[in-house]
């Protein structure tokens, strides 16, 4: 992969999520709290609670918030359950969207879910009828000016590692990787001191999609309403930003 056209403009990215960043912390502990329920409050032996934690620090959620949440999640009394469940579906002109979430009502979130699909002019589908447009991948992005490395030296690094693509598009570094090398891979550039702007495994499309004007704003539209829900944790989509 050589690059996500999402990165093109940085400060604007940075201004969004810093707008946001309420909700992302909050959705963050819930992937904190389920990642501690499944496997334990230590990331050494939880592979998924380390990966959950590099998508927390890529976010900038301060290191005394993450331990907080995990010793929250693994206190006795804290009774929450909740269950990860993924929705496939169309957005506007055909996109496919996929969406990941975090549920202790699944009838309440479904519900939400479709709910936002028909008010953008897109619908919901059956499991299976989209994901095969995209493939699971571990990726990093790392911005250019927030390191001094030179990117032959950072390629290298992420190649040695495990890395499967490296790529330089714009003002970033794009890093990806198979899911079971992610880890490695990401601790390898952290021990290199080099900070993320994104770090986690997610869905990436093996086609895009062009969309006119009209059909941008309907987009964004979906994918905005679609983050308010509090269940939803991921959105990932074939369209071409």
């Amino acid at each position: 992969m050589s690059g996500h056209s999402k990165w093109h403009n940085i400060q604007a990215r940075k201004s969004k999520v810093d707008a946001a960043r309420g909700k992302i912390f909050t959705k963050l502990g819930r992937e904190l709290l389920v990642a501690v329920k499944q496997g334990g409050p230590d990331p050494d032996s939880n592979s998924k609670l380390k990966d959950v934690i590099a998508k927390c620090k890529a976010n900038n959620m301060p290191n005394d918030t993450i331990n907080k949440a995990i010793k929250k999640a693994s206190g006795a009394g804290n009774e929450a359950n909740y269950e990860e469940i993924t929705y496939e579906g169309y957005g506007p002109n055909g996109v496919a969207v996929i969406v990941e979430a975090s549920t202790d009502n699944k009838n309440r979130t479904a519900a939400d879910v479709r709910h936002v699909f028909d008010k953008a002019g897109g619908n919901l589908g059956t499991s299976g009828c989209v994901s095969y447009m995209f493939n699971k991948k571990g990726v990093i992005v790392i911005e250019k000016a927030s390191t001094t490395m030179e990117e032959d030296e950072i390629m290298m690094l992420a190649l040695e590692a495990g890395a499967e693509d490296f790529g330089s598009e714009g003002e970033v570094y794009e890093i990806t990787t198979q899911p079971s090398d992610f880890s490695a891979v990401r601790e390898k550039l952290e021990e290199a001191g080099l900070e993320f702007l994104e770090a986690e495994v997610q869905m990436v499309p093996t086609t895009t999609v062009n969309l006119d004007e009209k059909g941008q704003e309907k987009m964004e539209r979906l994918i905005e309403r679609l983050d308010e829900l509090d269940d939803v944790m991921n959105v990932y989509h074939n369209w071409e930003e």
